[in-house]
């Protein structure tokens, strides 16, 4: 029998996805195939392949989706990304990143052009109606914000949108200057569903009973939560004059105090941008009670870094793992069945489950 879900449209008579949606093992699967790969995952940076004829091998979502990719920069410097699985008998065709021409299976000599387009196959002479369009690479969208790549498996959205409203607000910093920094780089282990990162993630209303630091530092009554199509932005106003944007005229935040800008895309991404630089957390899903939460850090002004909201990052994920642990054992209440939604604070979580309900829900085509 198929689950459906409703989401009120009307926050303000809305209920929660219920407990079940964190908790049934079906469920969890089927949303590699509802949501997933009908939508966009953030893959890294152009430095990947830093020259034209570099490839770069890679697996999306390992041990969810586990899709095998190749990002390759080709001789007139244009960006693509293919399967990296053999289309005569599946092998991986890259390894490891490297300088190519063309790419060779190891397995029985097939290859392929920079463009993913079959070229020759030993021993295939005799082969009828050979080749087809399928022996070609399947190749995925890209899209990109400054240097930072997305790829699309089959998404349903357009992502030039998200990508225009985040352009908005952050269009004006130099994103190519960004420096990604390994050392303040990390991977977080997270004992609950990945949705429940994302609910808690995407309101504000916590702040001030799990994160003493950040609340010093945030007008909390300025707190405010922007919903678009696919994505929303949480602008955080400073208390003080501390460590804000220096925003130019035109920008539509120009003469307020913002210190943090956190964007979220359905359905994993988080986007924080800082004065001093930005931090992407991806939200990866390993099992229904277990979630990594890869950290990575590209810091634009160093004398910025570790003052204002964006200070303390660390000890923010920690207080942020225990209250989202604490809801996953909460959720193995017989006596919990769904919440209610804050209408002023809880707008982001809404907007969620909403879309996750929506995507749940579509027929497949």
């Amino acid at each position: 029998m198929v689950t459906r879900f409703f989401i009120d449209p009307d926050i303000t008579k809305a209920s929660t996805l219920p407990a079940s949606f964190y908790k049934d093992q079906d469920l969890f699967d089927a949303l590699k195939e509802k949501i997933f790969i009908k939508s966009w995952q953030w893959i890294g940076s152009d430095d990947l392949v830093p020259l034209p004829n570099h490839s770069h091998p890679f697996v999306l979502l390992d041990h969810y989706l586990t899709e095998p990719m190749l990002l390759i920069r080709n001789a007139q410097d244009e960006l693509n990304c293919f399967s990296n699985v053999c289309t005569h008998r599946g092998n991986l065709i890259a390894q490891q990143p490297g300088i190519v021409t063309k790419f060779v299976c190891a397995y029985h000599g097939r290859r392929f052009s920079q463009e993913g387009t079959f070229e020759f196959m030993p021993e295939f002479k005799e082969a009828q109606d050979f080749p087809r369009a399928c022996d070609d690479l399947h190749k995925f969208k890209l899209k990109n914000l400054g240097p930072h790549l997305f790829v699309g498996m089959l998404p349903q959205f357009n992502f030039d949108s998200v990508l225009e409203v985040m352009r908005q607000r952050i269009g004006f910093l130099p994103l190519e200057q960004f420096k990604f920094e390994s050392v303040l780089s990390k991977d977080y282990l997270v004992n609950a569903h990945w949705a429940l990162y994302c609910d808690n993630y995407l309101e504000g209303f916590h702040i001030p009973f799990v994160h003493q630091d950040l609340n010093d530092t945030l007008d909390y009554g300025d707190y405010t939560t922007e919903i678009y199509d696919y994505c929303n932005l949480q602008i955080g106003y400073a208390k003080d004059d501390v460590e804000v944007f220096d925003l130019p005229e035109g920008h539509p935040d120009f003469g307020k105090k913002v210190a943090a800008y956190f964007y979220w895309i359905f359905p994993n991404m988080m986007f924080n941008f800082y004065p001093w630089g930005l931090s992407i957390n991806i939200v990866k899903p390993l099992s229904i009670n277990k979630t990594k939460v890869a950290f990575l850090t590209y810091v634009w002004d160093e004398s910025k870094f570790d003052k204002g909201a964006g200070a303390l990052l660390d000890k923010v994920e920690r207080e942020d793992e225990y209250v989202v642990e604490g809801v996953q054992k909460g959720l193995r209440s017989r006596f919990y069945q769904a919440g209610r939604f804050s209408p002023k604070r809880e707008k982001g979580v809404h907007h969620f489950h909403k879309l996750i309900a929506d995507f749940m829900n579509a027929e497949d085509e």
